[in-house]
């Protein structure tokens, strides 16, 4: 399906100095239906993602619990359901998309794709990335950007109560595929990184793989190797592990 093209935030997202790649569709026309969506509160953008991710949970097929991807990610995630004051639920994607993502919400979608050629630990690392743009409130930033990109916007504007119950599935589709295909700054990536490094050694797992994670998807060949942006950021972990060690 056409919303999950996208690539995992660890580097889908990585180089985007100003940017959503979202298409903002002449907004500048629509200025009240904008302002609208840009004044959601904090509640209403979690039900977007509540919304957004139940569609994204229908349209993908999620792997069962008895499958040996499900239970490795039950084996990676545990003990994280409730990580830094937020509740996450987890679950697989069967694709072989490489991708990861997370919602404002809590919900932590891996790909098959990504788990095939990534080490236990280097998963955890894509995912402590993930929590962080979520504990950084970089991920209501981006709902709030796909609300206002989406054709959701219209209903929003008009009901004059942000009810997003009124969210068709086509808008809602237009929801997730905003969300996921949005590119987070470089500012808000280097948090990212420093958040998942510091959850990684929180946890006492190996902070060097998230540096080998960003390699793997710098060399793989494929769609990642487009972002030269995973060395520098690999050699940025390198130097963290470095400093910490003296």
């Amino acid at each position: 399906m056409t919303i999950i093209r996208s690539t995992l935030c660890l580097a889908a997202c990585l180089l985007a100095a100003n940017a959503s790649a979202i298409d903002l569709k002449g907004l500048s026309s629509t200025g009240l239906k904008a302002g609208k969506a840009l004044t959601l509160s904090d509640a209403e953008v979690s039900a977007a993602a509540d919304q957004a991710c139940t569609y994204m949970d229908k349209e993908n097929q999620v792997v069962s619990g008895n499958d040996p991807y499900a239970q490795r990610l039950a084996k990676i995630t545990q003990g994280l359901a409730n990580e830094d004051g937020l509740n996450l639920n987890f679950k697989v994607y069967r694709t072989a998309d490489v991708n990861a993502w997370a919602m404002a919400n809590g919900c932590v979608r891996v790909y098959t794709g990504l788990m095939d050629m990534a080490s236990d630990d280097e998963v955890r690392g894509v995912i402590g990335h993930e929590i962080g743009h979520v504990k950084l409130g970089h991920s209501k930033t981006k709902m709030r950007t796909a609300l206002l990109a989406s054709a959701g916007r219209e209903g929003l504007a008009a009901s004059g109560n942000g009810n997003l119950t009124q969210l068709s599935q086509g808008q809602l589709g237009e929801l997730a595929e905003g969300f996921i295909n949005a590119q987070f700054s470089q500012k808000e990536e280097s948090a990212a990184d420093e958040y998942g490094y510091q959850f990684m050694k929180r946890h006492s797992y190996d902070p060097a793989a998230l540096a080998s994670m960003f390699r793997k998807l710098s060399s793989d060949g494929g769609l990642m190797s487009s972002h030269p942006g995973s060395e520098a950021r690999a050699a940025r972990i390198d130097a963290m592990i470095k400093k910490d060690k003296k």
